[in-house]
Formats: structure tokens, C-alpha cells, sequence
């Protein structure tokens, strides 16, 4: 592709240009066609090495024959014979393409193949006298034709929006990006391996829901036609986990897709990955110390140490990760004590005093949430354990039997980022019912629709053991150890407004 295409290209401009390189590469195309070599008839291609293998086995390799494949990334010509770039799944690889070697006619068409196109080719390997190891092609075959051209440079785009759009233009070209979701791949595999010798099990639950369920997140709504009724995407994994330590597993846990229907930034996309997991038997405190393994055990496997840098921001993962309860954080960032109110009032006092807005019921518990959000979260960039959060924010968490006006509940926050939430999980049916009554009547006054889970319910009426329970977004892990600074830079395919 010439410079002036991928200029073109780079810039939004010269639309003419652009239109031209494709219009010459439909032309190719219907060439072929016409002497019966289309490139989209082709089947199959016998590919037995890769770039990566080659360049980590050189040794074994060199001057033996292999046969690889890929797309075409560069190209040098010195007229009877041509350097190019391959890049195949693993990385990139060069290719030496000579008139003696491939044939006069093979060579002739060779040179009309452009940049993007998918070619395979045979050849042995060796060592250039640069010392870049290579292919020499014996033979050249074009699998599949680009009739679009590629850009030279993708980050040099002004719209960055089509980065996110045309993820496989950004992949194709920004090699940085698909190592980013090479690393997000291998997290989860590595998080399924933790949880699996712990002795987990890995489960499914429902994703429509015939119940809109959930605190604060709104549900994505949608319509079963054969039983005319609405479904509820679901927002959370929790309720069917746990529905599944009442029937006796012991330890189970799901990675997968929830939707939320709601705001969209660099911390949120309307569809997300998490992880939750439940344990019988154990408690907050129980899920505190797997959560930290875990972190501190993917950080090190990913990153190859446990200082890591976010950001700019020097992270150090290692453990022991500081531990404080909700009131003493906010005593520590704004020396204010909860202890100090006796009554509701006298908390609102304080917060009014220091202009801090309260949502909710005016109460001790959610004056003490409004200071932990004011003046608490973007102070915590180490990795930290909250925990004890009032009642008021935590309807599915065991109240503390020491204070009843909190639950056994903490959130972990790394990089002022809230990364994942966990209780001693509530198992009194009786005390749920009254929280869930409280919810859905908070929601009806609000005009949102709301029910009661009654067979969730009825689950715990049959008897849940005491369970510490957990779950974390998935993406803001791989977020933090690929140092991307938003969600859509994790996500494959990030929810995006249509293009008109």
C-alpha cells in the first residue's frame, strides 16, 4: 500500500485516495477470478510452525523446511526479490521472496499481492546476514485477498472510537493490544486453576431471570414470547450460587457475562465479567485471605513480581494487605468519629456541617457511608481491605453480632477502584425477608418495579450453612495487570453507540 494511502488513512483525509486503493484492489481481485485463481475458493492451507516456535527454536529449525501462514504486514522491494513481514497468531516473522526460487510466473503475481492480504508460503529457515532470523520462501500462495487497506500507524487515528469499533483492525495492527487479551485470557484460566485446587467447582447459572432483582442496578429488560412474560438479564450471579450451597455443594463459583443498565465510563461498561464464589463454613474473614492468595498469586504469575506499576502509580500487590473497618477509615482520612453520634441527628449534623450530601434515610449508617465516599475512596491506591459496612447498603450480608448496626461485609479497593465486594452471607430467612420488604418497598417509592425472591426464600428456610461469599469484576483485574487505563481497552467488543 503506498504512503499516501496510509497518510490518507492515518488522517480521516483524502477520501479520494483511499477509494482508489480499494477500487485497484477489487480490480486484482476480479483478475484472479478471471484466471480461475480466487483466493476465497481455498479450503485449507497444511501450516506446521509459527513465528513465535521458529524465533524460540531457532536452533531446531534452522535450515529445516516449514511450512507457515499469515498476513502481510510489510514489504521491501528490491526487484528480483522481496523481504516481507509476516504476522501470523504468535507474532510476526520475516520472509525472503526471490524470482529463482518461486518461479517467474509465481514471482509476477507475488508482486501485485498487497498489504493485508493473507498469503501462506514453504520455505526453510535461516539467519539473515542482519542476524534476523527468516524464511526463505520456496513457494508463495494467497490464501484470502484484503480488499480494505490497513493503516500504517493505528494509535496516530484521531478517532479513537474506531479503535474500539474495528477491534480487528486494532488487533491486526497494534500488536500491544492483542497481548492484552492474550493476558487477560491466561488470568482467567489462572483464576479457574486457583479456585479448582481449593477444591471449587465451576458452575452455570440462568441469564435471564424472571424476577428484577438486585440493590442499586437497574436489569436490562427483555421478552419470553412463548410464555409472554418479561426477563431480567441478570445483574449478579449471587442469589443461584447460593441457592446451590443450600443444596449441599460446598464450594462453588461462576466466571461469566452480567448486564447492568446503566452508566458508562472508564471503570463501567453495561455488560462485564465477574467472578463470584461461595464457601460453606467460613466467614468475611475466610474470603479476606482467598481473595488476597489469589491477587497476590495472579500478580505474580502475570506480571513476574508483586510491585507492579499502574498508571505511573507504583502498586505493590505483596501481602500483607492493610485491613480497616469502614469507621475507622473514615476516622483515619477525616477525623471524624462515628462513635462520637449518639442519635441520627447529630450525624446529619456533622455531615451538614461538612456540606457532605446523604442519600437514603437519614441515618447514623448511610451519614457514615456519604463520608467514606467523600473522603475515603480516592485515598486508597495501596491495596486495602474495608470492612463492616453499616446495614443500610448491605440487605444480603449477616449483621455483626458484636453491633447490630453493621453486617460482616468488606469491599477490597486498589488504585481508589473498588475491585470486588463479600459478606458473611445472610442465612436467617426471616431477617432477609424484612431486608428484601425494605428494598422493593424503597424501589416502588422510587417508580422502580421490584419483587421478592420467594424461592430464595423458601431456599433458606430449608437450612443454608454459615457462608462467606465473594465476587470482583473480572475486568478491572485485567484492567490493573495489563496497565489499561480504561474497560474498553479490556473488552473485546465494548459496548458502543451505532454509527448512523
Amino acid at each position: 500500500m503506498s504512503e499516501d494511502v496510509n497518510r490518507a488513512i492515518e488522517s480521516g483525509e483524502n477520501e479520494a485516495v483511499i477509494s482508489s486503493e480499494i477500487e485497484l484492489r477489487k480490480k486484482k481481485l476480479a483478475d484472479l477470478k478471471s484466471a480461475g485463481m480466487n483466493p476465497f475458493e481455498i479450503v485449507k492451507f497444511d501450516k506446521n510452525a509459527d513465528s513465535v516456535i521458529i524465533k524460540e527454536k531457532f536452533e531446531e529449525y534452522e535450515g529445516r523446511d516449514v511450512s507457515i501462514a499469515g498476513r502481510i504486514m510489510s514489504r521491501r522491494d528490491m526487484g528480483k526479490a522481496n523481504f516481507i513481514d509476516i504476522a501470523d497468531g504468535g507474532g510476526r516473522i520475516q520472509c525472503y521472496v526471490r524470482i529463482d526460487d518461486v518461479g517467474e510466473d509465481a514471482f509476477a503475481e507475488f508482486k501485485k499481492w498487497d498489504i493485508g492480504d493473507i498469503i501462506g508460503l514453504y520455505g526453510f529457515v535461516f539467519r539473515t546476514k542482519r542476524g534476523e532470523i527468516s524464511v526463505h520462501a520456496k513457494s508463495v500462495r494467497l490464501l484470502s485477498k484484503a480488499l480494505l487497506p490497513l493503516p500504517e500507524k493505528f494509535h496516530g487515528l484521531k478517532d479513537t472510537d474506531l479503535r474500539y469499533r474495528q477491534r480487528y483492525v486494532d488487533l491486526i495492527v497494534n500488536p500491544e493490544v492483542k497481548n492484552t487479551f492474550i493476558k487477560r485470557s491466561q488470568i482467567i484460566a489462572k483464576i479457574r486453576s486457583f479456585l479448582d485446587s481449593k477444591g471449587f467447582l465451576e458452575v452455570d447459572t440462568p441469564v435471564l431471570n424472571t424476577l428484577e432483582i438486585g440493590a442499586a442496578a437497574r436489569p436490562f429488560i427483555t421478552h419470553h414470547n412463548t410464555l409472554d412474560i418479561p426477563m431480567y438479564l441478570r445483574i449478579e450471579t449471587e442469589l443461584h450460587l447460593k441457592r446451590l450451597i443450600v443444596g449441599g455443594f460446598e464450594k462453588v463459583y461462576e466466571v461469566g457475562r452480567v448486564f447492568r443498565n446503566e452508566g458508562m465510563d472508564v471503570k463501567h461498561n453495561p455488560e462485564f465479567t465477574s467472578v463470584e464464589l461461595y464457601q460453606a463454613y467460613t466467614d468475611y474473614h475466610g474470603m479476606m485471605d482467598l481473595i488476597e492468595e489469589m491477587f497476590v498469586s495472579l500478580t505474580r504469575d502475570i506480571c513476574g513480581k508483586e510491585v507492579i506499576t499502574y498508571q505511573g502509580t507504583e502498586i505493590n500487590m505483596a501481602s500483607p494487605w492493610e485491613r480497616l473497618t469502614m469507621a475507622e477509615s473514615v476516622k483515619k482520612y477525616a477525623n471524624i468519629d462515628y462513635y462520637d453520634w449518639k442519635t441520627d441527628e447529630e450525624a446529619m449534623t456533622v455531615a451538614e456541617k461538612h456540606h457532605v450530601h446523604v442519600d437514603g434515610i437519614p441515618t447514623k449508617g448511610n451519614v457514615l457511608i456519604a463520608f467514606f465516599e467523600n473522603y475515603v475512596e480516592d485515598k486508597l491506591i495501596q491495596p486495602i481491605f474495608i470492612y463492616d459496612y453499616p446495614v443500610e447498603n448491605s440487605p444480603l450480608a449477616k449483621r455483626k453480632k458484636s453491633d447490630n448496626a453493621f453486617t460482616e461485609r468488606f469491599e477490597f479497593f486498589i488504585y481508589n477502584r473498588e475491585m470486588g465486594n463479600a459478606f458473611s452471607e445472610l442465612n436467617d430467612p426471616i431477617d432477609q425477608r424484612e431486608r428484601f420488604e425494605k428494598q422493593v418497598a424503597a424501589k416502588k417509592a422510587a417508580g422502580i418495579n421490584a419483587e421478592v425472591d420467594e424461592d430464595f426464600i423458601n431456599a433458606l428456610e430449608y437450612g443454608m450453612p454459615p457462608t462467606g461469599g465473594l465476587g470482583f469484576g473480572l475486568d478491572r483485574l485485567v484492567m490493573l495487570l495489563t496497565d489499561s487505563p480504561s474497560i474498553r481497552d479490556v473488552l473485546l467488543f465494548p459496548t458502543m453507540k451505532p454509527v448512523k
